[in-house]
């Protein structure tokens, strides 16, 4: 997927996160979900440690959006109750939907970001979305500051530790941070994005006359080929979620 134009692929990610919010078939998502893990697990090229760390927060959050629905829906076939808990039948089968619906836009976020170089992306954006070059390349800019940022941040803690200050615990702790660390990264980060800004209008990145880019992003057979991949997952998961449902729901939406 790195050969597909970012943007491209980014116009059909946004498409598909707009889709999945329409989907209230529980067996459709579970097919897609299935899919798309199989997608992220086998082609991602990663360690297995690597993908499970990435998608432990997103399992983290498919069991608080599901559990959050099941224990507090509404429903009409009450399983258990006890107290504020009341699982039942339909809350049971839309907190699963939700909580696929999470994972679901997860798989998506982490093949779109594993599968997409940065650089590219604003180039694409540039080129064939038209995108100003004064925001792509300010964002750009911004992006590769990060690093910078955070090894600053580094520097002052090492330096406050090789001072001997320590901060305390509680909300003075918090204050001392803010004021040792926070404010320093505040007024150096403040001059940098001035000389930047200054160093951008200078060599002429105001939007001004033609430009050139070194990066060429253009149309291949991957986009053709990433393309029909989605649309056999969809199809694939419609006609799966039809043949072989593994849920015994269909729209979970509560009609009660």
């Amino acid at each position: 997927m790195l050969g597909v134009n970012p943007s491209f692929k980014l116009v059909v990610m946004v498409l598909l996160f707009i889709l999945v919010l329409m989907i209230h078939q529980l067996n459709l998502l579970f097919y897609l979900t299935v899919f798309l893990f199989l997608l992220f697990w086998f082609c991602s090229g990663l360690t297995w440690k690597v993908k499970f760390l990435l998608l432990l927060p997103f399992i983290m959050m498919f069991v608080s959006t599901a559990s959050s629905m099941i224990l507090f829906g509404k429903g009409d076939v009450i399983w258990m109750k006890w107290g504020l808990i009341e699982i039942s039948e339909e809350s049971f089968y839309r907190g699963l939907h939700i909580g696929f619906r999470a994972l679901l836009f997860g798989l998506l976020g982490l093949i779109f970001t594993l599968s997409t170089r940065p650089v590219m992306l604003f180039y694409s954006l540039m080129q064939q979305l038209r995108l100003k070059p004064e925001y792509a390349y300010s964002f750009m800019a911004g992006f590769r500051m990060i690093p910078i940022i955070a090894e600053e941040f580094l520097t002052i803690r090492r330096a406050m530790k090789v001072r001997g200050l320590n901060p305390q615990k509680g909300m003075a702790g918090l204050l001392f941070t803010f004021r040792s660390s926070a404010l320093p990264l505040l007024a150096q980060s403040i001059r940098r994005a001035h000389r930047i800004a200054v160093a951008m209008e200078a060599k002429r990145f105001n939007g001004s006359g033609k430009r050139t880019y070194y990066y060429k992003t253009v149309f291949s057979k991957y986009d053709a080929f990433f393309i029909v991949l989605i649309f056999a997952m969809l199809v694939f998961g419609w006609q799966a979620a039809a043949v072989y449902p593994v849920f015994p729901a269909g729209d979970v939406r509560y009609h009660g």
